[in-house]
């Protein structure tokens, strides 16, 4: 305390604000700002979809389109999920990349989520917390078997598998690749499964 001056070190700052109530924390910001008490890393400030559309806030050309053509789909009821959990990647991938775009250049690196796929039997020997990662996924064993998102191609020997994603929905880093593959596995699956 130095005359009419106080100095809180950022570290209590930052822990007053953990620990307090709506109010401390309404206080808090109101003298120090929002932007003091805002998580710094992405992941942890990218939750759910509604995290990731405000993260982008309401003139992003994602947003727009997306309330958009939500609007539209919700007025027709034989239009399926796949369309609704595509507009949402694109808002959650574009948000988790903080305004990074790929170029498509020779040098640039992109990155996707991996899903793994196992059988009845697999499941069934694993232990709760590995179920809770695990997306029930169904698809063909031959020639057509493509979702559009991923597939699982078999033909002769089950050996041979191969998965097309699309690029619009690709990430600058494996770890956001991943983060947005475990955060967000409802939404994949409603974008590649039924």
């Amino acid at each position: 305390m130095n005359g009419n001056n106080i100095y809180i070190e950022k570290n209590n700052r930052l822990d007053a604000y953990k620990k307090g109530n709506a109010d401390n924390k309404k206080m808090l910001e109101n003298l120090f700002g929002k932007e003091m008490f805002r998580p710094k890393n992405i992941m942890e400030r990218i939750k759910t979809f509604d995290d990731a559309f405000k993260e982008l806030g309401e003139h992003h050309p994602l947003v727009k389109e997306y309330h958009k053509r939500h609007l539209f789909l919700e007025d027709d009821s034989d239009i399926s999920s796949d369309l609704v959990a595509y507009l949402k990647l694109r808002i959650i991938t574009a948000a988790l990349n903080e305004g990074w775009t790929p170029q498509f250049t020779e040098d640039e690196y992109r990155y996707f989520p991996w899903f793994w796929l196992y059988t009845k039997e697999e499941i069934a020997k694993m232990d709760k917390e590995e179920r809770k990662k695990v997306v029930l996924f169904g698809g063909l064993a031959n020639y057509g078997s493509y979702a559009g998102f991923a597939c699982a191609y078999s033909s002769v020997a089950p050996s041979g598998t191969a998965a097309a994603i699309g690029s619009r929905l690709c990430f600058k880093s494996s770890a956001l690749a991943k983060y947005a593959g475990e955060q967000f596995a409802e939404i994949y699956f409603a974008f590649v499964g039924k």
